[in-house]
């Protein structure tokens, strides 16, 4: 990922966290990789666009780690 002071963005530096993320942020995030994202995209978390950028709202998010780790549970029992 490019740094800020060449690609001109500015970091998200703020105390609360993005209300959404690009998929490089999630996956980050959650230690995968965006490789791994799209080979499984069916069991990722529902994106949403605008224009041509891709995000993951930070309430899928959350429901996309409730559901895995639901699944995970149930494999146990």
């Amino acid at each position: 990922m490019a740094r800020a002071e060449v690609t001109g963005r500015k970091a998200f530096a703020g105390g609360d966290e993005p209300d959404a993320f690009s998929i490089v942020q999630f996956c980050n995030r959650h230690g995968i990789s965006p490789q791994l994202f799209y080979k499984f995209k069916d069991q990722m978390p529902v994106t949403f666009r605008i224009g041509t950028r891709v995000l993951i709202s930070k309430e899928s998010a959350a429901r996309w780690r409730a559901e895995r780790e639901a699944a995970s549970a149930a494999e146990v029992q």
